[in-house]
């Protein structure tokens, strides 16, 4: 059972697979015990969870849907009655519906209140919850939130029209939050391009996953397709460094916005 305060403590929303789970396997690497959220993927959390077990430190498995402040407010709640703190927050947790940008009609009222209310709306709440704490937070830099967005926010490319401006609001709450909860907490925000996770390999077939990595890799600079640890490794420097850092919106694409103006 968890119960050791000796550490710091992270709560990493939506981290049962991909980019949540990296943030949270590189948190707990780094010493910290972790609070690890879900909405349905149980088993892969707790998965998750014993990844970082095994990284000597201590985490727990926490199911809620961050669009519910009442489940975001139980969250933030278990990690405090497991470890008496909070220090890092990962809102990480985000939906999406995957429409043509070409086709106004494939987008209804409902796909947008769904994906705002997730991905701007619950990064909201779980902040609201999470800040009292982090603002109480020690470790000789005070608490820090970290919000994963997307460079569909800066392009408006992505799997809908609805999920780029959910993520376009997402970075000015960023900005605002920053300003918000100083000087005691920062407040930054990574901004992914193309991941290779299973958010796009639920999408296309094998083959078309080939396709999608061999396209991705061929237009970024870098020539490579960004994976969930890169990102993570992006996430735990604005979480545990950079402590003269808030309100940063950091693109991770491997150069791709430098070249690319339509989708692979």
């Amino acid at each position: 059972m968890p119960g050791d305060s000796s550490r710091p403590t992270a709560v990493v929303s939506g981290s049962a697979t991909g980019i949540g789970a990296a943030c949270a396997r590189h948190l707990a690497a780094a010493g910290l015990n972790v609070a690890v959220n879900y909405t349905k993927s149980a088993a892969e959390a707790e998965a998750t969870a014993e990844a970082c077990r095994a990284l000597g430190v201590e985490a727990l498995v926490v199911q809620g849907d961050v669009a519910e402040d009442a489940d975001c407010r139980d969250l933030v709640a278990a990690a405090l009655e497991a470890w008496g703190g909070l220090d890092v927050l990962v809102n990480n947790a985000g939906t999406t519906r995957f429409a043509d940008a070409g086709d106004l009609e494939s987008l209804a009222k409902d796909d947008f209140d769904r994906i705002f209310a997730v991905n701007v709306i619950g990064a909201y709440q779980l902040t609201r919850a999470a800040a009292p704490h982090l603002k109480a937070a020690g470790g000789g830099g005070g608490g820090a939130v970290v919000n994963l967005s997307s460079h569909s926010g800066f392009s408006g490319i992505g799997s809908s029209i609805a999920y780029a401006a959910s993520k376009g609001a997402l970075n000015t709450l960023t900005l605002s939050l920053a300003r918000a909860l100083a000087p005691e907490v920062r407040v930054n925000a990574v901004c992914p391009g193309f991941v290779d996770t299973r958010w796009m390999a639920g999408k296309l077939n094998q083959a078309e996953m080939a396709e999608f990595r061999a396209r991705a890799a061929e237009i970024a600079p870098l020539k490579l397709l960004v994976t969930p640890d890169q990102v993570a490794e992006a996430v735990c420097w604005f979480a545990l460094g950079g402590r003269a850092v808030t309100g940063q919106l950091l693109v991770i694409d491997g150069g791709t916005h430098l070249t690319v103006a339509k989708p692979v």
